[in-house]
């Protein structure tokens, strides 16, 4: 019965209407396959995966791995990024499953109708910035604009995620299980700092056939003002 209602509410979740965008939202979600409470949030991230309004990424942290399971997929970067999501909040802790909506969101667990009414809200507020990618061989050309006033320092950020990881977990929490997991992030990196005065145009290496994710976002943790993706 519970998977049951958590595959309605990832189909609610899907069919939720989509209004008129400028730029994705990102959504980052928090996990790690030694949380016996995050895999309604990984299957959650499934459905997300499948919007086309939604970057949708899966940040494996290492910090339960000392309760049995060491996550395979996790980098210690990841926790990282979600502890200065933390202090920027005021928050002195940091949990999982966790999901943050453009970098400004924080929504507790796996929470389908928290979780659409936050994108929704996100996809409504005017554009700042304007973000476009195209490949060509192993690299990838970035050009970006601001639309409005720039409200400071940006940081320009180029990631790649493998869209579907499978893992069979013996140890731990969520021992006996195989879980699915959607768009699991690696390398992770800042490519700039862009102060949007002028146009940004630029190139950065990204060999390989995995989908490429670039986020502009103010600095010290702020929003995330635009967002791309090649799949």
């Amino acid at each position: 019965m519970k998977r049951l209602s958590h595959l309605f509410a990832a189909l609610w979740l899907m069919a939720t209407p989509v209004f008129a965008q400028n730029s994705p939202v990102v959504v980052e979600l928090f996990t790690s396959q030694g949380c016996s409470s995050c895999p309604p949030a990984d299957e959650l991230l499934h459905a997300l995966a499948d919007r086309d309004d939604v970057i949708a990424l899966a940040l494996h942290v290492d910090y339960w791995d000392y309760i049995g399971w060491k996550d395979e997929f996790a980098d210690p970067r990841n926790a990282d990024r979600q502890r200065a999501y933390a202090t920027k909040a005021g928050r002195r802790s940091i949990y999982t499953p966790e999901m943050i909506v453009n970098g400004l969101t924080d929504i507790v667990g796996a929470k389908p109708m928290e979780i659409s009414k936050a994108i929704a809200v996100h996809k409504e507020y005017p554009a700042t910035v304007k973000v476009s990618l195209e490949r060509s061989g192993d690299e990838v050309q970035i050009k970006a604009e601001t639309l409005r006033r720039a409200t400071g320092p940006m940081l320009v950020q180029l990631l790649r995620y493998k869209p579907n990881r499978e893992a069979r977990i013996t140890r731990g929490e969520n021992a006996g299980r195989t879980i699915s997991y959607a768009n699991v992030t690696q390398d992770w990196k800042v490519l700039a700092e862009w102060d949007g005065r002028a146009p940004l145009s630029m190139s950065a290496m990204a060999p390989g056939k995995d989908p490429i994710v670039v986020l502009i976002q103010a600095e010290q943790m702020g929003p995330i003002l635009a967002a791309a993706q090649l799949k």
